[in-house]
Order: C-alpha cells, then sequence, then structure tokens
C-alpha cells in the first residue's frame, strides 16, 4: 500500500463541504472537521479523514438523524443529561464538553452524559477542549461491542476509550486510550494495508486466536462471535481481566449513569447507533493553589521523562508527548494518508459534485 501527504487544513475545508453539502450548519461542520483533523494531526490515524466514508454512510443509511435536535432532559448546577436523538455524535458532544466546563468553572466541576448518540471521533479532542481552558478533562464513550469479556468469546463490551488530560508544560498530560487491546478503526488501518495483526488482538467466533484484519471486519459486519481482546490480552495473566474492568467502568459511566444503553445493545441494526457519551471537566484549583498543582504535575513528568532507561531504550515518553510532536510534523508535512482512503474521499468528491483536486494537494 503506498501513502501520500495532504494539506492539512485543506483537508479541514474538505470535511467542511462535504457535511455543507449534507445539510449541516457551519457551526457543526467545523465540529466535525476540527474532530477528524485532531485526530490527524495527533497521529491517529484511525479515527481521522479515513472515517469520512463510515459518517456518510451513516447519514445515507439513516443511522444519524440529520434533523436531530438534542434536548437537555435532566440538569443541576453541576450535572446533566442530553438526549441526542440520534445526531451526529461530534457536535453534541463539542456541545456537551462545554457545558461540564462551563459548570466546572462555575461550581468546581460539571459532569455532562450524552445518550442516544453517534460515534464522536477521539476521547481526547472533548478532554483536551477542558485542558486549554485551564481544567482537569476527561472524555469516554462506549461503542458497539467488539471487544470479548475475559474469558469469554461473545464480543459484550465497546472499545470504550478513556481521555484524561491537564494542563502542563511543555504540553498538556494527554491520555487517550482504547480499553481494548487496540480500537476497531486500527483493525480497519491494518485491513486497508493488507497487513497481519500481531499476536493477542483478536479471536475468531470459535474463540481461536486469529492475524487476519479481515476476520474482524467479517466479525463486525456478521454480528457474530469473536472480537478483540481488552487490554491486557486474553485470560488474567496478563492483566486481561483489568482491561475488561476498565471498559465496563466507561459502561456504567456512560450507558448505565446516562439512561442510555450498554454496548452489547449498540449498533444491532446498522441503522441505529445509540452510543452514549460521558464528559467531566474538575477546576483542581478547589484543592490548592492552581500554579502550584501544575508546576508539581510538569515536574513530575519531567522526572518520568528523565527515569533510567532501560537496555537498548532511548527515551521515556509521558502521555502527549507523541501525539504534540506529531501535531508539529503535520505543520510541516501534511496528513500521510493509504491510498484506499484516499480513493474512498474522491469518490465521496465525485458523488457530491465537489472537485477533489481543489483539496487534496500536498504542502
Amino acid at each position: 500500500m503506498s501513502y501520500q501527504y495532504v494539506d492539512d487544513q485543506k483537508l479541514y475545508e474538505l470535511t467542511v463541504e462535504v457535511f455543507r453539502r449534507y445539510g449541516y450548519s457551519e457551526e457543526d461542520c467545523g465540529a466535525i472537521a476540527d474532530v477528524l483533523l485532531a485526530s490527524d494531526r495527533m497521529g491517529i490515524e484511525s479515527h481521522g479523514v479515513q472515517r469520512l466514508i463510515m459518517y456518510v454512510t451513516g447519514i445515507k443509511i439513516g443511522r444519524i438523524n440529520k434533523d436531530a435536535v438534542p434536548e437537555i432532559v435532566k440538569e443541576t448546577p453541576v450535572s446533566a443529561v442530553i438526549d441526542a436523538h440520534d445526531a451526529f455524535g461530534q457536535p453534541v458532544s463539542v456541545k456537551a464538553m462545554q457545558l461540564a466546563i462551563d459548570k466546572a468553572k462555575k461550581a468546581g466541576m460539571g459532569m455532562v452524559l450524552v445518550r442516544n448518540s453517534n460515534h464522536y471521533g477521539i476521547a481526547g479532542y472533548y478532554s483536551k477542549m477542558a485542558a486549554d481552558q485551564g481544567l482537569l478533562g476527561m472524555s469516554m464513550t462506549n461503542t458497539e461491542a467488539l471487544v470479548v469479556p475475559t474469558f469469554g468469546r461473545q464480543p459484550m463490551l465497546g472499545t470504550n476509550p478513556i481521555a484524561v488530560s491537564m494542563p502542563a508544560k511543555p504540553h498538556n498530560f494527554h491520555l487517550d486510550m482504547a480499553t481494548s487491546v487496540v480500537p476497531a478503526g486500527k483493525m480497519e488501518v491494518y485491513a486497508k494495508a493488507g497487513k497481519t495483526l500481531p499476536s493477542g488482538w483478536l479471536i475468531d467466533a470459535n474463540g481461536v486466536e486469529s492475524h487476519d484484519p479481515n476476520e474482524f471486519l467479517r466479525i463486525r459486519a456478521a454480528k457474530s462471535y469473536g472480537g478483540i481482546f481488552p487490554v491486557g490480552g486474553k485470560g488474567e495473566l496478563n492483566g486481561g481481566h483489568k482491561g475488561y474492568g476498565l471498559s465496563l467502568l466507561v459502561e456504567i459511566m456512560c450507558g448505565i449513569l446516562s439512561g442510555g444503553i450498554t454496548s452489547n445493545y449498540v449498533r444491532l441494526k446498522p441503522e441505529v447507533d445509540k452510543v452514549c457519551h460521558c464528559f467531566l471537566a474538575i477546576d483542581y484549583g478547589m484543592f490548592g493553589d492552581r500554579q502550584e498543582i501544575e508546576d508539581h504535575l510538569t515536574s513530575y513528568l519531567n522526572e518520568l521523562r528523565n527515569a533510567a532507561l532501560a537496555d537498548g531504550e532511548t527515551r521515556i515518553y509521558t502521555h502527549g508527548d507523541k501525539a504534540y510532536a506529531h501535531m508539529e510534523h503535520v505543520k510541516e508535512n501534511g496528513v500521510k494518508m493509504n491510498d484506499k482512503t484516499y480513493n474512498e474521499i474522491v469518490n465521496i468528491c465525485r458523488e457530491l459534485d465537489i472537485d477533489p483536486s481543489l483539496y487534496l494537494i500536498g504542502k
């Protein structure tokens, strides 16, 4: 598979134009494009513009309700529950996180839950929103059941990411992780690239380990047994039960508390998603001097980076180091795009009478 570099700002403009053609407002188009390009800029190919085909398909089959008006159904000074009514995931999530941030600035913390939504992109986009406004931010979402519980072969949990961001120097602490060994989007990337899966990622319907990413695509399409392992892998020896527990935690925070649904009921039909999200913002100034707390975190992160190295290693990273470095790389070079994603985007442009040559250009 070949790759090419594409100007990230032009990709942003193209994404805006695609969803403008589907009738979305400038604000909503901007939110969708910003989340998708944030993923590519941070080096998370699985959740960037390679997802355009998924969202366009979602609109076409009615999974994403173009006319939905999200509604606050319960609210307190520190919390809210929003029913998205099957709206596009990114715009409702941006508004939900901002509501949590606004509540935190007034009351010290804010927690907003969303139910009956759609895929919202990278969890870290929303936690970073809070950190960029001087708060500790957390974001979680449940997803379509693609992960098997420890000792099981029936997918019952989503890849269920957890993201946490907090201000520090030279950049925010930024953790964004699936609670499965890998996210589903990475399986898609491997399938597009024709690559073999490493050991410990996937089991087939019979409970036998598979190294074929297309087997994952078949499991997802057929809603069959088989799926991705939780973080830690198969069984308990390497802590797979801990990843299972983290994934279940996300189900509690998202599907259970919101009054929505758990992952094993998400997207049982292709045209119905109904995922749930959780957004949390905390003003850590409640606990002491804000600057001292930030400086303490910065100091500890630097101590981690400068800790003794294992044999053969060259450096220690803290969470966010690679993402922020990749953002600088994209500024210089653009977004690295594989040819299959490129062709998918060209076909979307043709369907919508958009000239792809105006956008799919290098830096």
